[in-house]
């Protein structure tokens, strides 16, 4: 038994209270005092007496403890995060868990817990997070230490020691490593169509100093955007490189960022960067003519004034550009039409044109109405809403515009158009193709196989020579269908051709009202060519490692074998399921960063794939850096598992003392900590009372006999 530990056994019990013996003390001190004054015989004996009936009475007793020893308890931390399945690294800690394991089930009195950190999503490596969750049912007074195998990239490291217990750290490496990765800096998430936007990377070569521009050293960066032919630059590593990157259609626009790779970098998984922007115009330049004054007028423009990225033009034309009448301004109520301005010289800064029931009574040149014919095959859109001047001599069909328009109104032999307009109530239909068609598809108050709960409508006009798709019909009584909705491509623009003035009453909620709002706007976004509302489309996207596909056409065909092309060039061939009539969809894993594409043979589609933990990614390199002042906190040790020193891969364990040495190169200390259970207790008297009396009356017979003497 060790002196402290004897001293520790011995505890006192007095037989009287506390005050009354410090009295009892007082007074044979002053006896004594006085004895030592005179100098009287016999005053040895009796401060024996009195200091063995203080003692006597002091109650001193020797207690004795039957202690059974605990087991230590040591803490294995493995890391399984993203970032430990770079090179051999899983291979090496596998290796080292089980030399580990192995070695303590070989050491009496140590025991082992085991806990693991598993990915965590895009938070990085918890790597002490799990650490506590180990440590939250283990008792301190038993910790022996803490072992992490790791590649030192951890991400919640605490400010403050995480344990009174030495904490070594596995590194299934050589050394400190190098990598080389490039960061996007800055990216917006929205591009103007027609603008370029702006990024800013930077390639950083991680674990050496960037100094590229002292240098002269630099590194080849690879832009490639949906698909197209890649452009290179060189950036000096450490130095923020700005590019600029067109948006030149609405929707996602994919870009990858890759850096070339540098000799003996850890991985490549972070030499590329994908950002998607999506791609909106600013604002929506729309021209709307109207023809004469009509109640469905006011629809157009307050449909197209209500929203606020719409900037309108609109213009009723009521004579023609060349007549001057000569009145005098202060008197003039109706201004020349800018007809040069807006049919010539400024036709192209339209995102639509708007026809409303325009007759062309000589007020628009043939040569003006033959621009709009060309700015649709050149791109451009035009929407017409036609009305019984459509069918009348001033009809456009009869102008150079009848080029681009999908249909003719109907005429018999004696009178061009005469039976072309037809007064009779209906109800406006979707056809068996505008089912499918993403303009009509899905339309408020309609479901496939049920009558429409749309008002009615009580003029429409009859097509001849029709073209393009049609998306809404008027029931009759033969049977047969008659046109509503037309859509067509037109070289590369697009028309849309409304053979009725009748939705206005939808707007004013006349037999229940029905979606002209909704019906209108997609109209609009489809012949301004977005995206989301193409009829035949392939688009692809990436959720949680998922790749999805979905194919929209309007053919009711079995979809076509797809082919995906992941980041690293490897094509795998994927079928699509159709889920309904003219839609198909198709599922993959897709973990790789970076763009895939996917290709059903005339179209492709590009989807982004970041990595699934950025954080985890950002840096691969195995390192001690980040670990380093906790390690050296709590007296542990870092160890290289593929250092030469260690050739077993796996660090030799030795039991050591507290305050002592905990680690060294090739070995790791576990602290002995001596902690234990009391299952037993005993008291036993130090001065019993048969000895106490005896030895207390023969140190006071000595006194007095002395002091007789």
């Amino acid at each position: 038994m060790r002196m402290e530990q004897a001293i520790a056994a011995i505890r006192f019990e007095p037989v009287l209270p506390l005050a009354l013996l410090a009295a009892l003390a007082l007074l044979c001190l002053a006896v004594v005092g006085v004895a030592l004054w005179l100098r009287a015989r016999g005053t040895v004996w009796r401060i024996l007496a009195f200091a063995v009936l203080m003692l006597w009475l002091s109650g001193p007793r020797v207690v004795e403890e039957t202690r059974e020893g605990l087991s230590d308890i040591a803490l294995l931390v493995v890391d399984e995060s993203a970032s430990m399945q770079v090179g051999n690294r899983a291979a090496l800690a596998e290796r080292a868990r089980t030399g580990i394991e192995a070695q303590i089930r070989a050491l009496p009195g140590l025991e082992l817990r085991t806990v693991t950190v598993p990915e965590a999503g895009s938070e990085g490596t918890k790597l002490f997070a799990a650490i506590e969750r180990g440590l939250a049912d283990i008792p301190r007074a038993r910790l022996a230490g803490i072992v992490a195998i790791t590649d030192g990239q951890a991400h919640d490291v605490p400010a403050t020691q995480v344990a009174e217990a030495p904490l070594h750290v596995l590194i299934p490496a050589k050394g400190e490593e190098v990598d080389r990765r490039v960061r996007v800096v800055e990216a917006p998430g929205y591009g103007i169509v027609g603008k370029s936007v702006t990024l800013r990377v930077v390639v950083e070569d991680l674990g050496l100093p960037n100094r590229g521009l002292a240098t002269g050293r630099t590194a080849r960066l690879t832009i490639r955007r949906d698909g197209e032919p890649p452009v290179t630059q060189d950036t000096p590593p450490g130095v923020e490189r700005t590019l600029e990157i067109p948006i030149t259609r609405g929707g996602p626009t994919v870009v990858e960022v890759a850096v070339e790779p540098r000799a003996g970098e850890v991985s490549q998984a972070n030499n590329r960067a994908v950002v998607t922007i999506n791609g909106v115009r600013d604002r929506l330049r729309v021209l709307l003519v109207s023809g004469e004054p009509h109640p469905g007028e006011r629809t157009w423009r307050r449909l197209l004034k209500s929203d606020p990225a719409v900037d309108l033009v609109h213009f009723t034309i009521l004579r023609p550009p060349e007549k001057d009448d000569m009145t005098p301004l202060n008197e003039l109520a109706l201004i020349a039409f800018p007809v040069r301005e807006l049919f010539q010289v400024k036709i192209r800064d339209f995102d639509l044109i708007i026809m409303d029931r325009f007759a062309n009574r000589s007020t628009l040149p043939p040569v003006y109405l033959r621009n709009i014919a060309d700015y649709v095959r050149q791109g451009g859109a035009l929407l017409m809403s036609a009305g019984p001047e459509f069918a009348s001599t001033y009809s456009l069909a009869a102008s150079p515009l009848a080029a681009v328009l999908p249909a003719r109104p109907a005429s018999n032999s004696t009178s061009p158009g005469g039976n072309a307009v037809v007064e009779e109530a209906f109800r406006p239909e979707v056809t068996a193709l505008g089912a499918r068609h993403p303009v009509t598809e899905n339309l408020p108050g309609w479901k496939d196989g049920a009558p429409p709960a749309w008002g009615r409508w009580y003029r429409r006009i009859e097509p001849a020579n029709l073209r393009g798709d049609v998306v809404l019909a008027a029931p009759t009584a033969g049977g047969q269908p008659a046109p509503l909705l037309t859509l067509e491509h037109v070289g590369e623009g697009r028309t849309a051709l409304l053979l009725s003035d009748q939705i206005w009453l939808w707007s004013r909620g006349h037999d229940g009202g029905g979606p002209q709002s909704e019906l209108l706007r997609r109209v609009a976004h489809w012949l301004m060519k977005e995206p989301e509302l193409e009829e035949v489309a392939l688009l692809a996207r990436i959720e949680r490692g998922q790749l999805t596909v979905q194919r929209r056409t309007t053919e009711d065909t079995a979809p076509p074998a797809l082919t995906v092309t992941d980041p690293d060039g490897a094509q795998t061939r994927l079928a699509a399921t159709a889920t309904r009539p003219g839609r198909a969809l198709a599922t993959m894993p897709a973990a790789a960063p970076g763009v895939w594409s996917v290709s059903d043979g005339a179209r492709t589609a590009y989807a982004a794939s970041g990595a699934a933990n950025p954080v985890e990614t950002a840096d691969l390199r195995a390192t001690a850096t980040l670990l380093a002042a906790q390690v050296a906190a709590t007296g542990g040790s870092v160890q290289w598992l593929e250092d030469p020193r260690m050739p077993a891969g796996t660090p030799t364990l030795r039991r050591t003392e507290v305050n002592r040495e905990a680690g060294g190169t090739g070995w790791i200390g576990l602290q002995r900590r001596h902690d234990h259970l009391v299952t037993g207790i005993t008291a036993n008297p130090l001065l019993p009372s048969w000895l106490a009396l005896p030895l207390i009356l023969g140190l006071v017979l000595l006194a007095w006999r002395r002091e007789g003497a």
